[in-house]
């Protein structure tokens, strides 16, 4: 019998002195940033660990704790043509706390002067104003509030600050988060010299994430722990490619030595290109692909990109819909939809449709919307394949035929919504509070969506599909 990963089973690997506290212990962030520390940390560049902080009450911690903060990161898939089959333990994570459980030892960071750098992965949801937070509660509910709370911590102590870097998918991230930050400072009456400590000691990233992570390889499992030697409850599963870009000064290149390692990050003074192609090329896809795939019975990207129905739709909602609306080079951007459509191919990966669902309203508005919306002003019509997979999407918020993984607040809309079929298209186009704006004016979308919608109920999303494609 295997025994479970730990550091007395692996007492060989380094112990870092903690040098970035990152919310968020879940697999995108163990496989993408605290991969990163363990390269840098393996050439001797940073010599540095990550605190991990829960951002919800039910999380990781206890897992981790399990096994020492200890687990493994597997790289499958094909990279510059040639087989990636790589294992790793990574031991770039030094503790997670809990601030639901223990908020003293949360706010107890702000002593430790070793720590610099701050990261985030909260869903696109986690960067968001809740007006209820207060700077007494223990902990406030939200990311950006429990964010305020450390660093006014910080401030009192007479401390430097932070190089603040969310990885949120959201545009503007770090500029969002800030903004946040200093509503919270304003609104708790924190007084103006911690508003200009803010602003004047914290450096506040805006960043574009890129690499694809399943997560744990459920129906691997068995086989792994015996090849591996060893159990492990936290492996995660990652495609080769990565790619970050951090908008932020010249310095952080030197602080954060990531392209020293080897790594393809680039710090830069602009990062819209880059998030523009990223976003709309590669999420934008798999958010469209989500509800259509779903419902049509399949589980996997992959099964998405095998399947003659579903394969096409994918490229040409790529090369016909998304990209014209994108201000970079033709040649450019068709490069990059082909590098993405063989990234979803990837046969050593299983990149599950319901893990890609998670806040798909969150994530249809930021990726899908403004190509919806500026096509229907260019083109004087509706993009089809967009507007189908945004019928898909609303008909599975009604919940009666794939799982809905979402806010609380976000499913009693739809409920209310749909507790009247006959006007929920018009009444769910009305709601600002998902799209931030109202969509009901949009040109024909209405008349489009109940349409789509009577049509996969009735016939399915292949059916649907096979028309248009």
């Amino acid at each position: 019998m295997t025994t479970q990963l730990s550091r007395s089973t692996h007492s060989h690997l380094s112990i870092h002195p903690e040098r970035m506290i990152q919310f968020g212990e879940g697999n995108f962030m163990r496989a993408f940033v605290d991969w990163q520390l363990q390269q840098m940390n393996r050439q001797g560049l940073f010599n540095g660990s990550a605190v991990l902080v829960q951002p919800i009450e039910q999380g990781l911690g206890e897992m981790l704790a399990e096994q020492d903060y200890l687990y493994t990161v597997l790289l499958n898939g094909i990279m510059q043509q040639e087989t990636v089959n790589s294992k790793e333990i990574i031991s770039s994570v030094s503790r997670v706390i809990n601030p639901y459980s223990d908020y003293e030892a949360y706010l107890a960071l702000a002593e430790n002067d070793e720590l610099e750098f701050i990261t985030s992965n909260t869903t696109e949801a986690g960067i968001a104003y809740h007006p209820g937070d207060t700077l007494g509660d223990t902990p406030p509910k939200s990311f950006p509030a429990k964010l305020t709370a450390l660093l006014h911590k910080r401030f009192q102590l007479g401390k430097k600050g932070f190089v603040i870097i969310p990885c949120e998918l959201i545009d503007r991230n770090g500029e969002k988060l800030q903004e946040i930050v200093l509503q919270y400072a304003v609104e708790w009456n924190l007084g103006a010299e911690f508003l200009q400590w803010l602003k004047a000691e914290n450096t506040f990233c805006c960043s574009l994430v890129d690499r694809i992570v399943p997560g744990y390889p459920r129906d691997k499992a068995a086989e792994l722990e015996i090849e591996l030697g060893y159990k492990d409850n936290l492996i995660v599963t990652a495609e080769p490619f990565l790619f970050w870009v951090i908008e932020g000064p010249e310095w952080l290149s030197e602080r954060l030595p990531l392209a020293k390692a080897g790594l393809d990050v680039v710090v830069t003074e602009d990062m819209t290109p880059y998030r523009e192609r990223k976003v709309h090329l590669l999420n934008a896809p798999h958010t469209a692909m989500v509800p259509l795939g779903l419902l049509a019975g399949l589980e996997t990207v992959e099964d998405v990109m095998n399947d003659d129905t579903f394969s096409p739709f994918v490229q040409n909602l790529m090369e016909n819909e998304i990209l014209p609306m994108l201000n970079l080079p033709r040649t450019e951007l068709l490069a990059y939809a082909d590098a993405v459509q063989e990234r979803f191919r990837n046969p050593f990966i299983r990149h599950e449709l319901t893990s890609i669902s998670l806040n798909s309203i969150s994530k249809f508005k930021s990726r899908l919307l403004p190509i919806l919306l500026r096509y229907s002003q260019v083109n004087g019509k509706l993009p089809e394949l967009v507007t189908l997979s945004l019928a898909a999407l609303l008909l599975s918020y009604r919940g009666d035929r794939i799982p809905r993984q979402d806010g609380p607040e976000i499913l009693s809309v739809f409920d209310q919504a749909w507790s009247n079929p006959a006007s929920f298209v018009t009444t769910i186009l009305k709601e600002e509070s998902l799209w931030g704006e109202d969509l009901s004016g949009v040109p024909d979308l209405a008349v489009r969506l109940e349409a789509h919608i009577r049509q996969l109920d009735e016939s399915g999303s292949r059916a649907a599909l096979q028309q248009l494609v």
